[in-house]
């Protein structure tokens, strides 16, 4: 089975935070016995292969030079900000549409494009080019949904096509699935990440809460503002009264400046540490120091939440307890008790005082973090997400009329 993931962006070198999910699907599917690769926009003119031995063909869509519209930010984020880096969109559509169609006519078996707006567009040339043999699967993540009902509502018509048109749908989470089948009355597979880290049965050197004070807590993410870390700022201000703690920040992103000036209007420098991008290595380190990692998501002025939230995955590996947000794909992780904890989103008093209260029962903390971990490896394990996947494809070929 031939398959091409078209995506917005792939890693540019070793150790760059994009869809690092998505290089190891790539790869599972490549062991697996399925011939995988990628179709993505250049960056910069960027070689193809960036030693992920996995087979990339970069479009090109500009001059090496403004070739920025993805990487460093989501295409929605870009535009928002800068309405006019929408001058290289129709490059860029011509762009992966030409590479798509000259892929297409090479022998695809299935297309599985993720964020389909607007690369439901390349799916389709890549099976029109095929003669209609290439089988076009759509994969939903929220952000794209989102993004068009709040701020380009002309274009839900197009977003509902990008859904009639697919040979088969998936989404990210149950809530994702939802917002898919209002626009489309339509059969959703959910299938989430793969768990982030691998679960290889190795035992956690640090327990949560083996320090004693001060409490320790840890955020890891993209410093946007769908991620609410500034709520997450404002609870530590209040749980300072009660408690010591302290708070790791990983991560980088345009909202840092913000969540920087809320950390010294509230005079927390010394509680809080950015760290910004960090090694597997270190991030794994980190994660052994925290008690409690946190994830205070937000829905955002766009309508976008977390699709799923998988750094929640990469704590439970390391049996941390888990405290966050309840909106979108978190619920389909955190299990209020049984995986974790769940509170308001946006709620900075709740969120102080149910860290307290995780923070006030150690023994019953790592219970549940224990839980949770099982569950992520029985619920999010790569097997799991890999046989689902291909039961998609396979759908997609019958109802292309072909045998998988």
């Amino acid at each position: 089975m031939r398959v091409v993931h078209v995506v917005t962006a792939f890693p540019r070198y070793a150790g760059d935070p994009i869809t690092p999910w998505l290089v190891e699907l790539v790869r599972r599917q490549r062991a697996a016995g399925i011939d995988a690769s990628v179709l993505a926009p250049s960056y910069r003119g960027g070689p193809a292969d960036e030693g992920f031995a996995i087979p990339v063909r970069r479009f090109r869509y500009a001059p090496a030079g403004l070739e920025t519209l993805t990487h460093d930010e989501t295409v929605p984020d870009r535009l928002r900000r800068r309405p006019a880096y929408g001058a290289l969109l129709p490059g860029y559509l011509a762009g992966g549409t030409r590479a798509a169609a000259a892929l297409g006519r090479s022998g695809v078996d299935v297309a599985h494009v993720h964020w389909p707006m607007p690369h439901v567009l390349m799916g389709a040339a890549m099976r029109r080019a095929s003669g209609g043999r290439t089988a076009l699967v759509c994969s939903y993540y929220s952000v794209e949904i989102n993004w068009v009902r709040r701020r380009l509502p002309a274009l839900v018509p197009f977003l509902r096509w990008s859904v009639r048109t697919a040979d088969a749908v998936t989404a990210i989470s149950h809530a994702t699935a939802e917002a898919v089948r209002d626009l489309e009355s339509l059969p959703v597979a959910v299938v989430p990440y793969g768990a982030a880290l691998e679960d290889d049965g190795a035992g956690i050197s640090r327990p949560a809460f083996a320090g004693g004070d001060p409490l320790r807590l840890l955020f890891v993410g993209r410093l946007v503002e769908r991620k609410g870390v500034e709520v997450l700022v404002r609870a530590l201000a209040k749980l300072r009264a009660e408690k010591p703690a302290t708070l790791t920040v990983i991560g980088e992103g345009k909202w840092a400046g913000r969540i920087r000036a809320e950390v010294s209007r509230l005079d927390l420098d010394e509680m809080v540490r950015f760290t910004g991008h960090v090694s597997a290595d270190r991030l794994a380190a980190e994660y052994e120091a925290a008690d409690i990692l946190v994830l205070p998501a937000v829905v955002d002025s766009k309508g976008d939440t977390e699709g799923l939230g998988v750094v929640i995955l990469e704590g439970l590996r390391f049996e941390r307890p888990v405290v966050a947000s309840e909106v979108g794909g978190v619920v389909d992780i955190v299990r209020e008790g049984e995986s974790g904890w769940l509170v308001p989103p946006g709620d900075a008093d709740a969120l102080a005082a149910r860290l307290l209260e995780v923070a006030a029962n150690p023994e019953r903390a790592r219970e549940v973090a224990a839980r949770g971990r099982t569950m992520a490896g029985e619920t999010f394990s790569w097997p799991r997400i890999l046989a689902a996947t291909r039961k998609v494809y396979e759908l997609a070929m019958e109802r292309r009329g072909r045998r998988p």
